[in-house]
């Protein structure tokens, strides 16, 4: 039997290997218990053909680990942390982005758990793209509560169909349950998980956007100087409150409706003229008539006022955006209105 003598030339799944053999059936036992089968096959199969290991190789190996424990103080795990670290174990490009959209989707160890801690607006909105039958497996699979919520947001009389389907289902052949669940999976679940990776350009312009105007633009300014294209793209990413030009009027429409009315005369005040007339136009005559009045009876307004009622705002629209009850328009042409 050979004997494994050099450490630089174990690779990464080697050395979990190496790690767990040394750790004892017990404890290697336990952690098999978080790993999926494919996991768990692979480790298994290095483990059956690793051959005898040299002792210094097992206590090299115990020393990095324990070294790599103690480097910090503390150990941060994150979904970019997790993701090099499964580059550095030699795992393929292709399986290293289905574990991390695994990952970054919704919670639950089965589809139908994870499908359960789907937000049901987004939910209802891609079942109803999909054939009655096949929406009528997914809410006999998943919890009675959550299915109630999603059923009652489909319209009425493709959830009819829906119900009917359920009444009439027997038991669901395993064939049909995995043709559903991949489905699922290649077209609801991997883009559910991208959509909700982010890059760190994109959380810094989140940050932006919760600046005071002073602190933005001095942030800014100093970030021109030391890295310029990251300023740019922090920009580019960033959404103000002149953006909601980009809104179309049913959008308009539905967030004045879900804002604050005292909120919008200060924030309107602080406009551009052009941005007034968009939300003059998406009112009704009478509600615009008030609001110009209310503008003018308040005199000069501070900035941060305008600033505040601005940011809040911008708020109410992100959140109407995250539910899918308005659109903002990048500019892209994806993004582009067909009347």
């Amino acid at each position: 039997m050979r004997i494994r003598e050099d450490y630089r030339t174990l690779s990464g799944p080697e050395k979990a290997a190496i790690f767990m053999l040394a750790l004892g059936e017990e404890y290697t036992a336990r952690i098999f218990e978080h790993m999926d089968d494919e996991e768990i096959l692979e480790i298994s199969q290095i483990m059956a053909n690793l051959g005898k290991i040299d002792a210094t190789v097992v206590e090299r190996l115990f020393v990095d680990f324990a070294e790599q424990m103690s480097s910090a103080n503390t150990l941060v795990g994150s979904h970019e942390s997790t993701e090099r670290l499964l580059a550095k174990a030699g795992m393929s490009s292709d399986k290293i982005e289905n574990i991390m959209e695994e990952i970054r989707g919704p919670a639950g160890r089965t589809m139908w758990e994870k499908l359960t801690n789907v937000n049901e607006e987004i939910l209802s909105n891609f079942l109803q793209k999909e054939y009655p039958q096949t929406v009528a497996v997914v809410m006999s699979k998943i919890s009675t509560d959550h299915a109630a919520r999603v059923l009652a947001l489909l319209p009425d009389n493709f959830a009819l169909e829906v119900i009917h389907r359920m009444l009439r289902m027997e038991t669901v052949q395993r064939d049909v349950l995995d043709d559903v669940e991949r489905t699922l999976r290649t077209e609801f679940m991997s883009n559910l998980a991208r959509t909700s990776r982010q890059d760190s350009h994109e959380v810094m312009a989140n940050i932006f956007n919760n600046f005071d105007r002073s602190a933005e633009q001095g942030f800014m300014d100093m970030l021109e100087k030391t890295a310029p294209e990251s300023a740019e793209k922090i920009r580019s990413l960033m959404f103000t409150f002149e953006d909601l030009q980009k809104l179309d009027p049913q959008s308009v429409q539905t967030l004045i409706r879900a804002c604050d009315k005292e909120k919008m005369p200060p924030a309107l005040k602080g406009a551009t003229e052009k941005l007034r007339d968009l939300f003059f136009s998406n009112m009704s005559e009478r509600a615009a008539k008030i609001m110009k009045e209310d503008m003018s009876a308040m005199g000069p307004v501070r900035l941060k006022d305008v600033e505040e009622t601005q940011q809040y705002i911008v708020g109410v629209a992100k959140d109407l955006e995250a539910r899918g009850e308005i659109t903002i328009a990048t500019g892209a042409e994806e993004d582009e209105l067909i009347y």
